[in-house]
């Protein structure tokens, strides 16, 4: 499973204005059934994981920007 979530970088859906909104759970739900990783571990385990790539993801590109996600703050 470990080695599916490190796939899963490559596997990144983003908005359109930039940023990442999740993972393409289709590709991975393929990888994983490619590499053998239990599909019921799989789809209960990757959205937890999304969420916090996500979240994290999120937090690094407030920090680069420098605004601390504080929107309209001066």
């Amino acid at each position: 499973m470990w080695d599916l979530v490190q796939a899963a970088g490559g596997q990144l859906r983003l908005a359109p204005m930039g940023g990442v909104i999740g993972f393409d759970m289709t590709a991975l739900l393929a990888m994983a059934r490619a590499r053998g990783v239990d599909p019921v571990a799989t789809a209960e385990l990757l959205p937890h994981v999304e969420a916090v790539v996500v979240e994290t993801l999120q937090k690094r590109s407030e920090e680069a920007r420098g605004d601390g996600g504080a929107m309209g703050a001066d």
